[in-house]
């Protein structure tokens, strides 16, 4: 494959919102092109690309499948993607394999919220994206728009999606702008700020060539050119300028014969755009003409005659209107050339594609060792030179990208080599007693050549050239055993396969768990890693029915977690195997992936694992007073350690909500900068090497967020209270000043704040105190010193006191973060509570001999485990002296049901505490769309219990949107005079929610759970008396 065939490659993918006619639209493409593989009498109904019973069952893709098609003198390289939510990790392996996209919308539906997430994914890998307005025939015979409204709606379908991109952009520009105006001297670069890239230009413009408007299901589709072309003669003028003016407010004037704009045009309000008049309006008398009783059969006689079509008589004279259409249509407006064409035209090949996609898939890396041997950089970067140009060349460097491991059953593979010859598949590296099933590697070619049996670096993502021996873990030696070319379901055997292909590899399955780099030199730097949209956030405890089965059940476990991009399988602290999944849907199919494929044994599955977290009760109102008590440490909470050396006193506060979401969503980063347990890790992924300018933005950015949240929580007050707003920050200054830890993990949402500084000790006690290590980190203190701190000069006891104070500094921590893993409801981690412990440390009293000193220590257990210990138990009873609460994870739940099923949805609804956030009903269709927010504990079934309510009529759509706290108190007493007369004294209180969910959590962990074990109990009578 020299230069030129390179140019004539095309890596293309369809995504889109789940049943927006992905499958549909691949099968029509295959029809045409595909190489007699499907019928065009089957295309739409066989669902080619869905081979899966599982998938056929359900009528949803599940899994990224890979068909190559030859258009022309071109091969394309076709990827169908799911649409669910639950499956959008294979959305990721998809993009990454791909140069372009082609976004699916549903011209009835219109932008859904998978839309978004799609569109996400594709510019955040670079995609080249082409926009296909799908359903069209919908508008015309199921919504009876009229040809103007019809182009309306369309109209707005494109903005939508062109702001969508836009915000995308504009982020990207002012972050941009951003890193520009944070210039070292402070000043604005004005010079640099026109190089940054405008998003002036709508990305999606008909005109331009990149819009589609197709019909899947009866086969045809067009773009604006094919009837530019076709009117250029009618019209007397060029197709160019008739392809600028047939969308948009651009009118047609017959009597001068001038394209001219709104203000130009005769007749007013009557008068109708170009594409309406031109485009629409023939094809609305097409179907009313064959499918209206009274409708003029001669019309489809002239668009034949007129365009020459080929169609079979026996077509023509079916008794089903539909199939007479559907015959002309086709071929009047053939589906596979509308959409091909624009991919030839639109899509770059992947000599364009991997010089715009560089940067994304192969950052820079800035060397900051010392003495690196400069021929490894350089044959580092030769490599990405290789990658950035697509060289095909057998000397190039030989570069690939795993996006995903599939398996296939082994006796799925073919037969005969690409010479004919058989093989014995069964001679697999797997050995014997995985035989039943063989993974393969689905990946890209982005450099040189890859041949069976060739010998290649199998790279994992942390890998390092520089770094040499210490990197040997991630980098292992593996055999290519051989190549196919993907045909959906079938394999095709080939010889080699050069850049810019697509292909699946067999004998990898031992080297690569999810995704990796392969490369035939070890000096190359690893790909970047996939962003996915969510994170699996379903989990199942999961055991074999019979107990001898769990070898079987380990092993089967193992295949999963390869076979699956996206399932997590952990050992839980109490020896459980964890299955965590993206959603009901994935973790119904991984389940009986398991149970027939993998493991092939009976299982039992353990309801869902659902996570909680355990804040106290805070109002924005009073905060001001908390943040005063907490200055003047008048509520505090007392623990002594067993020896009674020690006093800890423990202050408790809820910290800003905004301030809370800030520490959470920013832990990785924060992990870096503090140093936390996430340590190098996940910067290495991202961007190893990176320079030290990078690290001060990342500083600077978190303290700008952390601030921006105090700023924001001032801002929510009324405007009267300036006064006391202004106080409020100030207090938050100092505050910010002395964070000591966070936790738990030293990440997490929960602030340690040392001690503050005036505070005097009593008598001979010295306080520990703690040294502001976070907020020096983050750069939220100056010049911090300890120079208010009293000099203690008297005595050696009272320098040995502080010595020992200072040693203890760590247990103090330990115990926080103890507490905050943790809470004193179920064991589950806090959530933005604000700790500041005082701990003071007496001296030893008297003792007449040393060994009576070292009994002591050996009674009560060493001294630091004692203070962690007192500060665990200290922080777990202020929180619940504090109107403790429990927080649950929401989902944000989109629902699109019919006007009639609107009481039975919300009937669901408010069986699922859900809490609906807006209702609006869909222009020109007969859906209501609402918005709620649904707790992910109750979401279980949600989906089965609507559709069964609801006939079948209403969907629903989950994703992840953000914690929240249960405003019940689970401890609830009855106690003024009305909640006395209401609940009585409280010995019939039922338990609220907020208790049956701490009961449920506690239960499932055996800790202890308050329940009256007898509700009714009477005394037994026994029937015979003998006395």
């Amino acid at each position: 494959m020299g230069d030129f065939d390179a140019h004539k490659i095309r890596n293309i993918c369809i995504l889109a919102h789940v049943d927006h006619g992905k499958t549909t639209l691949a099968d029509h493409l295959i029809a045409a092109t595909g190489g007699g593989l499907l019928h065009p009498k089957m295309a739409g109904k066989l669902r080619f690309m869905d081979y899966l019973d599982e998938e056929q069952r359900r009528a949803i893709t599940m899994k990224s499948s890979s068909i190559a098609l030859h258009y022309k003198d071109y091969s394309i390289n076709l990827i169908d993607s799911p649409g669910h939510m639950d499956f959008c990790s294979e959305v990721s392996t998809a993009a990454r394999l791909s140069d372009g996209a082609l976004i699916l919308v549903d011209a009835v539906e219109g932008v859904h919220i998978q839309t978004h997430a799609v569109l996400r994914q594709s510019w955040i890998e670079k995609l080249t994206p082409c926009l296909v307005l799908n359903k069209i025939d919908r508008l015309i015979y199921e919504l009876k728009l009229s040809p103007m409204e019809a182009y309306n709606r369309l109209l707005r379908i494109v903005h939508e999606v062109n702001g969508i991109m836009s915000t995308y952009k504009s982020e990207k520009y002012l972050s941009d702008v951003d890193s520009l105006l944070a210039g070292p001297s402070g000043e604005v670069d004005y010079e640099n700020l026109e190089f940054i890239e405008d998003d002036e230009e709508d990305t999606f413009q008909p005109q331009k060539g990149n819009v589609a408007f197709v019909c899947a299901l009866d086969g045809w589709g067009f773009g604006i050119s094919e009837f530019a072309e076709f009117y250029a003669s009618k019209l007397g003028a060029s197709s160019a300028a008739l392809q600028k003016a047939l969308w948009g407010p651009k009118y047609f004037n017959p009597k001068t014969k001038m394209i001219v704009g709104k203000k130009g045009v005769e007749g007013g309000s009557k008068a109708r755009p170009m594409f309406v008049q031109f485009v629409l309006e023939p094809l609305w008398q097409v179907y009313q003409s064959a499918l209206e009783p009274d409708g003029n059969k001669g019309l489809l006689e002239k668009v034949i005659k007129s365009f020459n079509l080929h169609v079979p008589p026996r077509e023509l004279q079916n008794k089903d209107p539909k199939i007479v259409l559907q015959a002309v249509v086709s071929r009047w407006l053939p589906l596979s050339d509308a959409i091909l064409s624009m991919v030839v035209k639109c899509i770059p090949d992947p000599i364009a594609a991997q010089s715009f996609r560089i940067s994304r898939l192969l950052p820079k890396r800035e060397v900051l060792y010392d003495a690196v041997d400069s021929s490894i950089i350089a044959e580092a970067d030769l490599v990405r030179k290789s990658v950035e140009i697509c060289d095909s060349s057998p000397e190039a460097p030989s570069v690939a990208f795993v996006s995903k491991m599939f398996a296939v059953p082994t006796k799925m593979l073919p037969q005969r080599g690409p010479n004919g010859e058989i093989l014995n598949n069964y001679s697999d590296e797997n050995g014997s007693s995985e035989s039943d099933e063989c993974f393969l590697a689905f990946a890209r070619i982005f450099s040189g050549v890859l041949y069976s049996q060739q010998r290649v670096f199998v790279l994992s993502a942390l890998y390092d050239p520089l770094r040499g021996e210490s990197m040997q873990k991630h980098v292992q030696d593996a055999e290519l055993h051989s190549l196919y070319l993907m045909m959906g379901q079938g394999l095709k055997p080939v010889a080699s396969a050069k850049a810019g292909d697509v292909v699946a590899i067999r004998g990898l399955g031992q080297h690569i768990l999810k995704s990796a780099t392969l490369s035939s030199t070890r000096n190359c730097w690893p790909f970047s890693s996939m962003a996915f949209q969510v994170s699996p956030t379903l989990r199942v405890a999961i055991e074999p029915s019979d107990p001898a089965d769990m070898t079987a059940l380990m092993k089967g476990l193992r295949l999963l977690n390869r076979a699956d991009p996206f399932v997590e399988v952990t050992v839980s602290s109490r020896g459980e195997h964890v299955l965590a999944a993206a959603g009901e849907v994935h973790l119904e199919r991984c389940i009986k992936d398991l149970k027939e494929r993998f493991a092939k044994v009976s299982l039992e599955v353990s309801p869902p694992l659902v996570s909680y977290k355990e804040t106290i009760e805070g109002h924005t109102s009073n905060a001001l007073d908390n943040l005063k008590s907490l200055r003047r440490g008048s509520d505090y909470v007392e623990k002594t350690t067993l020896n009674g050396r020690c006093d800890v006193r423990v202050q408790v506060m809820r910290l800003p909500p905004a301030l809370t979401k800030v520490l959470d969503e920013s832990a990785d980063i924060l992990g870096d900068i503090i140093g936390g347990k996430l340590g190098q890790t996940n910067r290495d992924v991202q961007k190893q090497g990176s320079s030290i300018l990078q690290d001060e933005s990342s500083v600077e950015g978190i303290k700008k967020h952390i601030m921006d949240a105090v700023e924001s929580e001032i801002l929510s007050w009324s405007e009267t209270d300036k006064d006391r707003a202004e106080k409020y920050k100030l207090k938050w200054q100092k505050f910010l000043r002395r964070i000591w830890a966070l936790g738990p993990g030293q990440v997490g949402p929960n602030i340690l704040f040392t001690s503050d500084l005036k505070s005097k000790s009593n008598d001979l006690s010295v306080l520990v105190r703690g040294s502001p290590h976070v907020s020096e980190r983050l750069g939220l203190v100056d010049n911090y010193s300890d120079g208010d701190t009293p000099a203690d000069t008297s005595s050696e006891e009272t320098q040995a006191l502080d010595m020992e104070a200072e040693s203890l500094q760590n247990s103090v921590v330990s115990g926080f973060q103890l507490a905050t893993a943790a809470g004193p409801l179920c064991d589950e981690q806090m959530w933005g509570v604000a700790f500041v412990v005082d701990v003071y440390i007496s001296p030893l009293a008297e003792q007449s001999d040393e060994s009576d000193i070292n009994q002591q220590s050996e009674q009560y257990g060493i001294f630091t485990g004692q203070v962690m210990t007192a500060v665990k138990d200290a922080c777990r009873a202020a929180v619940i002296q504090n109107k403790p609460r429990l927080v649950e994870a929401m989902y944000f739940c989109e629902l699109n049901t019919p006007t009639e099923y609107l009481g039975s949805m919300y009937a669901v609804l408010n069986r699922k505490r859900a809490r609906v956030l807006k209702e609006e009903m869909q222009e020109g269709s007969p859906l209501f769309t609402v918005h709620a927010y649904v707790p992910v504990s109750e979401s279980f079934g949600f989906a089965d219990e609507l559709r069964r309510w609801t006939s079948g009529a209403a969907s629903a759509l989950l994703v992840l949107s953000h914690w929240e706290a249960l405003p019940e108190d689970p401890f609830f007493v009855p106690k003024t005079e009305e909640e006395i007369e209401e609940f009585g004294d409280g010995s019939s209180v039922l338990p609220n929610t907020a208790r049956k969910l701490i009961n449920t959590v506690r239960r499932r962990k055996g800790l202890p759970v308050e329940e009256k074990v007898v509700q009714h109990a009477t005394k037994q009578r026994t029937l015979a008396r003998k006395v």
